[in-house]
Formats: C-alpha cells, structure tokens, sequence
C-alpha cells in the first residue's frame, strides 16, 4: 500500500470515528445512570425552617485531577435567599453526593444558572450568571465574578454586569460565553423561542464593546442554550431546551462559525437529542424530564470544546409526578447524567 493510499484510509477512519457520537442523520441514542447529585446531601448546609428543594442548571470542568461543579441551590423560600449558587469538587461522579458543598456569597438577591470557564488570556476563571443586587444599583441581567483559585470558593469577586441591560428591554435568561480566537460571544434565551448573540474582542472581555444582542436562532425552543466547539472541527453545537406536553427535552443545531447560521441537526419532537423516546433505558429511568444539559467538556477553558466522539451530557431530570403537579419552583430538580447507548 502506497504512503498517500494509507492516509487516505487513515483520514476516512479519523473522519468516521469522530463522527460517531454525533450523527449527520441526527439520530441519538442515550442510556441514563442513577441519579448523581441531590439537595438531601447532609454536607449541603441547611436549615430546617427553609430547606433546599431543588439542585439544578449545573456547569461543570475537569481541572486539577477533580471535577468542579456550580449549580443553582433552590430553597423553600420567598424573598432573598432563595435561589443560590453552589460549588462543590469531587473525584468521581460517585462521589459528588457525599461531597462538601459551598454556597458562594455573591449577592444577597437573586443569582443563578453559572457557567464555568478559564478565561487563558487574563489567566482567570470566569463564573458567568444572572444576577440582581439592589443593595448595588445591580439591576437584573448578565454577571460575571472572576477567581485565581477555582479550589478555593471563598475568593469569588462580587457580580459585575457583563453589559448593562438598555432600559425599557427585556434581559433574557441562561446566558452563556464561548470564544473563538478574536472574540467573546454571548449567547441567551428569552422565553418566546429566539436565541440571541452578543460579541466583543477578546481584549475587551468581559465588560466593555458588547454589540447590541441580534436574533440568530428562532425555533420551538425555550431556554438554557450552551453553545460549544466541536474538538478537531470547524463546527459549533447548540444544545437547548424545548417544552412540549409539560415535559422538558433537548434539541440540537449546528453551524459553522460562532457567527454563522445554525441548523438544525436533531430538533423535532419527533428527533430530539434528548427525550424520552430516545433514553433506551427509559422504563427504568428517574426522569421524564431531561432539563437544562452541560456537556462534559474535554478542557476548561474559554474555547469550550467537547470531544464528538465521547460525549456526556449533565442534566437537571424530573419524573412526570414531579414536575406537571407542582408549581416549576417546587420541583425537587436532581442532577443525572446521560451517555452514548452504543
């Protein structure tokens, strides 16, 4: 066999084998594991008068041997301190139910649904989330808190807005940061099935040159978009959640560039990524509803890559019985975890 022969054939097998968990029929297939994470931990600190009810919208990294996980904390409350967020680190998924948690004191308001990144060209982690603090002026909408150390919780800086929301607009929800070699990209949902971007230079992150949010996606979806590149590819993956029959499941879109069009690649009810109908151990599953899904990413940082070929996907599940017969704030949301059923 000729030189160029072989590469030819190890090319063809390269391309095929990084296709394999990510198919062009946007046929996907899952297997889901016991539930990994709940508020019943006895090391999630508690109070009997206001208990955690839920643990949802987890962002997660492999850093230092240990996985890093934040989170949105639930109470059974009304007013300020209600909804927090939460960090605890582990070595195995196994573990993550026994872990130490810590609760981040960011704001006395309202602050949730994190993303975690290392920012490489400031050489800081980055923790992106929605957040109010009337105590500050802080109005609802995107924030950020940076850190040097991602082992130590306490170090977290106070929210600062990402961009300030212009009067008189909606800020939307679930906003989320990826960077290509020059720019930031912000991404959000707003609850009327648009997605939008945001941009900025990398030297201007994370709070100044924002453009004005544009529409780039509008489809049956609902919220929590996470945006992602496709590791050895020049292609881009967006899972968000859709609600359909009270129920919530994924969808997927790809494009070719942060700033280009998306498509859709399993976006159906009736070819989702993620629903019921495609969970093979669905009998014996927890959740019916699979909800507001990180992706194990194969680094950490601001680049947000995932290998096609090994994907997982985290996610907040809910049985029927939990979430069609309680309000959505009083579902008891668990964290599972999702698989290639091969």
């Amino acid at each position: 066999m000729t030189l160029r022969i072989l590469l030819t054939h190890v090319f063809v097998l390269t391309t095929s084998m990084c296709f394999a968990q990510l198919p062009n029929d946007g046929e996907f297939r899952w297997q889901v594991g016991p539930p990994l994470l709940s508020v019943h931990s006895a090391r999630l600190p508690n109070s009997p008068d206001h208990p955690w009810i839920a643990v949802k919208d987890p962002s997660i990294v492999r850093y230092g041997g240990q996985w890093h996980l934040f989170c949105t904390l639930r109470k059974n409350k009304q007013g300020d301190g209600r909804i927090r967020i939460g960090h605890l680190s582990f070595l195995r998924w196994e573990d993550a139910d026994g872990a130490d948690w810590s609760v981040l004191k960011l704001t006395p308001g309202y602050h949730g649904a994190p993303q975690i990144f290392w920012f490489a060209p400031q050489r800081k982690w980055y923790l992106v989330y929605q957040a109010e603090d009337q105590t500050r002026g802080l109005k609802y909408g995107p924030c950020y808190s940076t850190n040097d150390d991602i082992t130590k919780p306490h170090k977290w800086t106070l929210p600062e807005p990402l961009y300030v929301v212009p009067e008189g607009r909606k800020a939307g929800l679930d906003f989320w940061v990826i960077c290509d070699d020059a720019k930031a990209h912000l991404f959000f949902t707003t609850l009327d099935g648009r997605m939008w971007r945001a941009e900025t230079v990398l030297a201007k992150f994370p709070d100044i040159g924002w453009s004005i949010p544009r529409v780039v996606l509008q489809a049956d979806i609902f919220e929590a978009s996470h945006t992602y590149r496709l590791a050895g590819q020049s292609r881009f993956l967006t899972v968000v959640e859709a609600q359909a029959n009270r129920r919530r499941y994924f969808k997927v879109f790809l494009a070719d560039s942060l700033e280009g069009e998306w498509k859709p690649l399993a976006a159906t009810r009736s070819k989702p990524l993620v629903s019921p109908a495609n969970v093979v151990n669905q009998q014996e599953s927890w959740a019916t509803s699979y909800s507001h899904g990180e992706f194990i990413r194969s680094g950490y940082d601001q680049q947000l890559e995932i290998d096609p070929d090994n994907l997982q996907l985290l996610f907040q599940g809910a049985s029927d019985d939990e979430y069609r017969r309680r309000s959505y704030g009083q579902v008891p949301w668990r964290l599972g975890l999702l698989t290639p059923a091969r």
